[in-house]
């Protein structure tokens, strides 16, 4: 255990986080439209001060730089990664494929009717292929694949899923690594501390593995609440997670003072809960 005193005072100088860190592990921020932009001059300064990498909440998404089949959207994207650069920041491209905030145009084929295999697979190819090689040695690592299990450790059945099979996952990261073959890649998942979850990730690692595919880092995004998960089912879940010889890495962390409703899970952004008494226990402030 490492204990750090926190200068409260105003006076003397402020150690950085990422300097408190700096021989454990990177310290990242997710930065919004808005700050990419340098519309946040006081929250740039935070990350340029006590961050060493960053992650974009939106920009590189596929309806933000894919919009149309033959329309890409750079932009914004642009801006992300030559903030990284200027700053000399771990740059990491969030996300590849996802089930959420991509087109309906990518899963449609002709009028009324799901995309066949084939033109999916073209799809996918093409997508990451561009946007994994315009950021090319500039982009240390790619989020590949977010989300493709459920809490029971099923497959989740998305579109990808349900046209193109399990090998999707195995796809994507065959396509980013031929884009660029130096960047790390890594999967994506919530509520990887649940067991049957955890377990079917560190299959699909160890299948990747086996396979010879590329696969650097587990993700585990820290959607959590204060007092749940227990401390030491996280840690459970670090340490079973680092037995696969690959990186390990809290993403996405948010920990939620509030209750949550049982059915908002994940990063779903369609969801919207109504607001009631019992999710609110704080009304005078929060403990």
């Amino acid at each position: 255990m490492v204990a750090v005193r926190v200068n409260r005072g105003r006076t003397g100088p402020q150690i950085p986080l990422r300097e408190i860190l700096k021989d454990r592990f990177l310290l990242g921020a997710a930065l919004s439209n808005a700050q990419i932009a340098g519309q946040d001059p006081a929250a740039l300064e935070i990350v340029r001060r006590h961050f060493n990498s960053i992650s974009p909440e939106n920009v590189l998404k596929w309806e933000a730089v894919h919009p149309q089949p033959d329309r890409f959207e750079f932009a914004a994207a642009d801006q992300y990664v030559a903030l990284g650069a200027k700053l000399g920041l771990f740059v990491v491209g969030h996300v590849l494929v996802w089930h959420q905030q991509t087109p309906h145009w990518v899963f449609e084929g002709a009028p009324g009717t799901a995309a066949d295999r084939k033109a999916l697979l073209s799809r996918l190819r093409a997508h990451i292929q561009t946007v994994v090689a315009r950021y090319r040695g500039r982009v240390q690592a790619w989020d590949v694949v977010n989300e493709a299990f459920e809490d029971d450790g099923t497959w989740r059945m998305t579109p990808w899923y349900m046209t193109l099979g399990e090998d999707y996952v195995s796809m994507a990261f065959e396509f980013a690594h031929e884009a660029d073959p130096d960047a790390q890649l890594y999967y994506n998942d919530y509520s990887l501390w649940k067991p049957a979850k955890r377990a079917a990730a560190m299959r699909l690692v160890r299948s990747l593995s086996e396979r010879g595919i590329r696969i650097d880092g587990i993700g585990e995004q820290g959607h959590w609440l204060l007092d749940d998960p227990r401390l030491e089912e996280i840690e459970v879940a670090i340490v079973d997670l680092a037995k696969l010889g690959r990186q390990v890495v809290i993403t996405e962390l948010d920990i939620d003072p509030l209750p949550r409703p049982e059915e908002l899970v994940g990063a779903d952004l369609s969801k919207r809960i109504e607001r009631t008494p019992d999710l609110d226990p704080y009304a005078d402030g929060l403990p």
